[in-house]
């Protein structure tokens, strides 16, 4: 039986490194390739088609949620695992929704992470403790407060992207050239988030992209 190939895509070299050794270690998966950033993990994955994908949701380039879709649009058999230093009700169902079928948080990597591998090798989803009790917390909620939370605001994938670049304190104009788009678009985008996010500032920007980790603190 071939071993399963898994593609570790994160913007920090110690943990690159670390994941890969922990999964070398195990004599039924292999690494073949390491990303680190968003484009590049997507560009990987299309070139050494992994079955299963490490993924951290904080991505230079390409947003973590991106990437997910991407990867599932591109090649539907591969399977992602988010590896993540944060969990929240809002950014595990982001994941899901965006079609990862397992959520590790880093600091649970090395009693989780392998099982969740080998789960998505096979199509079958794997939740950590912490995963698990944020799902169930929520199917607890009275009905009413189910259906608000999955009506709740999100943004979409370029709104995503220009707050990501708007927070690393990018001006308009990179804004504009990074995503080859005009500086007039790029202000109205700015003033359309500022609205739908009820923030009057860059620096409330800033605030709402790390509390949903859309940028590291």
């Amino acid at each position: 039986m071939s071993a399963v190939r898994v593609l570790v895509a994160d913007d920090h070299e110690v943990v690159l490194e670390g994941v890969r050794a922990l999964i070398e270690r195990q004599p039924d998966l292999e690494v073949c390739g390491l990303a680190a950033n968003g484009r590049e993990a997507v560009e990987l994955a299309q070139k050494t088609k992994p079955d299963v994908v490490v993924l951290d949701m904080t991505m230079p380039e390409l947003d973590g949620l991106d990437v997910i879709r991407l990867i599932k649009k591109k090649l539907p058999d591969t399977e992602v695992v988010v590896f993540s230093a944060h969990s929240s009700e809002e950014m595990v169902e982001e994941v899901f929704d965006a079609g990862a079928k397992s959520y590790i948080e880093k600091s649970q990597a090395s009693q989780d992470l392998v099982t969740a591998i080998r789960s998505l090798a096979e199509h079958k989803p794997f939740f950590s403790t912490q995963t698990s009790e944020i799902l169930f917390a929520k199917f607890l909620l009275p009905k009413d407060r189910q259906q608000q939370s999955r009506t709740e605001l999100r943004l979409t994938a370029r709104e995503r992207e220009i707050v990501r670049l708007l927070a690393q304190s990018s001006s308009n104009k990179e804004v504009a050239t990074a995503l080859g788009i005009s500086i007039r678009t790029v202000e109205t985008h700015r003033a359309t988030l500022m609205r739908k996010l009820g923030v009057r500032s860059v620096a409330g920007l800033v605030r709402y992209a790390i509390r949903h980790h859309i940028i590291e603190a």
